[in-house]
C-alpha cells in the first residue's frame, strides 16, 4: 500500500494551561485523493485537529505527516475552508479570491487566469465585480470555495462548509461539491455534524468520542465515484449505513 497523504500519530492538544484535552491518542490516515469526513459531538475537537493539520495550532504530543514530512506550520499546498465564509466585505469576489495567490507571489496574469478557472468551476463567471453583500450565502460559500481551490492546493480541509445555510441551498453545495471534485481530484479532511452528509460525500466516515476526542470507529462508504445522491439515498443499504453510524454517534452525544 501507498504512504499514506497525512499521518496524524497518537496525537494530542490541550487547552486551560494543560488541564483540558480537546483530544488525545487521535490516530488515523488520510490517503491520495480520498474525502474523510469527521463527526463527532460538539467540543471533541474537529475545528481544533483541522488547524494544527493546517499548522496553524501546535500539538501538545504526538505528530502530524504530511507526505512524510512533519507539518511544523502551514503547509503551501494546503487550504482551508471555513464555516462563515471569511470574505473581506470591502473587497470584490475576484479580489477575495486573489488574496492568497497575492501572498504567494503569484504573477498578476497567472493570478488572474486561476481566479478566472476558479469562478468558473463554483459557477460564479458573471459575479466577479460583484461585493460579498451582493450575494446569497450559498454564493458567498461558493466564493470560499474558489479562494480555496485558486491556489490549487493536494489538500483542503474544510470545516462546516455548509452548516450555516439552509437546507435546499446545502443539498445543492453538496451536489457541486462532488461534481467539483470529479474535476478537480483533491485530498479532503471534511468536519461535519451531518450523517447524512458525511456519507454522501465521504470515502471513509471516521466517528469521534466525546472530549477528549478519541477515534470511536472508522467506517468505509460502500459507494464509488462518481456518485448520484439521488441514487445513494434510493437505496436502502444507505438507511442501514447512516442507522449504523448514528449508533455510534449517539452515545458520544449522550
Amino acid at each position: 500500500m501507498t504512504r499514506p497523504k497525512i499521518q496524524v500519530e497518537s496525537a494530542c492538544r490541550m487547552f486551560v494551561g494543560g488541564t483540558v484535552s480537546a483530544f488525545e491518542g487521535l490516530s488515523f490516515d488520510v490517503y491520495d485523493n480520498e474525502i474523510l469526513c469527521l463527526v463527532g459531538p460538539s467540543g471533541c475537537g474537529k475545528t481544533t485537529l483541522l488547524r494544527c493539520i493546517d499548522g496553524l495550532v501546535p500539538l501538545s504530543a504526538g505528530r502530524i505527516l504530511l507526505d512524510g514530512a512533519a507539518v511544523t506550520g502551514p503547509p503551501p499546498r494546503m487550504a482551508m475552508v471555513f464555516q462563515h465564509f471569511g470574505l473581506f466585505p470591502w473587497k470584490t469576489v475576484e479580489a477575495n479570491i486573489a488574496y492568497g495567490l497575492r501572498f504567494a507571489n503569484v504573477p498578476r496574469p497567472e493570478a488572474a487566469s486561476r481566479v478566472a478557472r476558479a469562478l468558473r468551476l463554483v459557477g460564479l463567471d458573471a459575479f466577479g465585480p460583484a461585493y460579498p453583500y451582493q450575494l446569497s450565502g450559498g454564493m458567498q460559500q461558493r466564493v470560499g470555495l474558489a479562494r480555496a481551490l485558486a491556489i490549487d492546493p493536494d489538500v483542503l480541509l474544510m470545516d462546516e462548509p455548509f452548516a450555516a445555510l439552509d437546507a435546499q441551498t446545502r443539498e445543492i453545495l453538496q451536489e457541486e461539491m462532488l461534481r467539483i471534485l470529479e474535476q478537480e481530484r483533491k485530498t479532503i479532511v471534511f468536519v461535519t455534524h451531518s450523517i447524512d452528509e458525511a456519507l454522501l460525500l465521504g470515502d471513509r466516515v471516521i466517528v469521534l468520542t466525546h472530549r477528549p476526542g478519541r477515534v470511536r470507529e472508522t467506517v468505509t462508504v460502500p459507494y464509488g465515484r462518481p456518485r448520484s445522491l439521488e441514487a445513494m439515498r434510493a437505496d436502502p443499504a444507505f438507511g442501514a449505513l447512516r442507522a449504523r453510524v448514528w449508533n455510534l454517534l449517539r452515545p458520544e452525544i449522550q
